[in-house]
């Protein structure tokens, strides 16, 4: 053991991993022997190993609100005749905005109209939203929604057009509804009367209560498209919460500032904000979680020169290997034979 390097671990490991590919840092210690004993009036620092629930969780303070929001623009050629309120929300079926006094109503679907459609057109999904949307809205000539837009579709948008005030042509123009995911509830309106219909109008975000947080992106990995998070909303209850969405944030423009991401957390519990307008909220982020197992600091790992890692006993300095397992606020799953609860093990922290 007299030529064995030793590597002593420094610093705080930042990944969190279960099992081994680990990342760490490490720094070279001169030594002639692992069992050296610590200079005069400097006793080596030991700690017993631990038994205990070990999670790597982060807390960040969002924004309760209606979640992210997202630009809007208009398709439609013509001059905007009629705008929404910051604050309103919109359904499907409902005015967006107006062109030439005439209305451009919200449809609901996840593709934007692409085309002009008419009766003989090639099929397509753009023709399927539209007819799901009509029959939604109580015009059903054509039957079950399906990709062909036929004659029975093109009556039914006439009967549409005709409930609208729009002329009855039985064609729908790819600037002639606004298609979103959903309601939408208008955050902004950035144009005015008299503005072209075609450009950008407002930003809209969803309807349901959700909190929105900013994680630097070197942390994006505490962020998961469907993970549970704890929520602690200021003036509200405390809840959980699920991430619907994790994406990047705007750029700045400061070429020192760290890359960012967005992270939309809708509430499980809507009740928990009521009351609440805006407001800030605490949210606890946990990547991962291990019940029960043993544990001791980063510090008292040494990184063996031919690979591994091992815990130095505190009574005989004896090196004893273990596997790691989950890293969090300083500390490390261990196993290994020889490594119970209770065992004192050198440590520098």
């Amino acid at each position: 053991m007299a030529e064995r390097g030793r590597w002593l671990l420094a610093g705080v490991v930042a990944v969190a991993v279960l099992g081994t590919g680990t990342a760490v840092a490490l720094t070279r210690v001169s030594a002639d022997r692992a069992g050296a004993e610590p200079e005069r009036g400097e006793p080596a620092k030991t700690v017993e190993v631990q038994r205990t629930t070990l999670a790597d969780q982060q807390t960040v303070t969002g924004t309760v609100g209606y979640g992210a929001e997202h630009p809007l623009a208009g398709r439609r050629p013509g001059t905007v005749t009629g705008l929404p309120a910051a604050g309103e929300v919109l359904e499907r079926g409902e005015a967006v905005y107006s062109v030439d006094a005439k209305p451009v109503p919200l449809f609901y679907g996840g593709l934007p109209l692409y085309r002009d459609l008419s009766a003989g057109v090639d099929n397509g999904p753009d023709v399927k939203v539209v007819e799901e949307n009509l029959a939604a809205l109580g015009f059903t000539d054509f039957g079950t929604p399906d990709e062909k837009y036929t004659s029975a579709t093109a009556a039914a948008v006439k009967k549409w057009q005709k409930a609208n005030g729009l002329e009855q042509t039985g064609e729908v123009g790819s600037g002639d509804v606004v298609v979103q995911p959903g309601a939408v509830r208008v955050s902004s309106v950035s144009a005015q009367l008299g503005a072209p219909g075609a450009g950008d109008l407002m930003k809209v975000t969803g309807t349901d209560r959700a909190v929105t947080v900013e994680l630097e992106k070197a942390k994006q990995r505490f962020a998961k498209t469907g993970d549970k998070v704890e929520v602690e909303i200021t003036g509200g209850k405390p809840t959980t919460g699920t991430i619907t969405s994790v994406t990047p944030s705007p750029s700045s423009g400061n070429p020192t500032e760290k890359p960012k991401v967005t992270v939309t957390i809708a509430l499980d519990d809507p009740k928990a904000a009521e009351g609440v307008d805006t407001a800030s909220a605490g949210v606890l982020f946990t990547v991962g979680r291990r019940e029960n197992v043993l544990t001791v600091p980063v510090g008292a790992l040494l990184a063996l020169a031919e690979g591994g890692y091992a815990v130095e006993t505190a009574d005989d300095r004896r090196l004893l290997p273990v596997k790691t397992g989950l890293f969090a606020k300083g500390k490390v799953e261990v196993t290994g034979d020889g490594v119970t609860e209770g065992l004192k093990v050198v440590t520098t922290s």
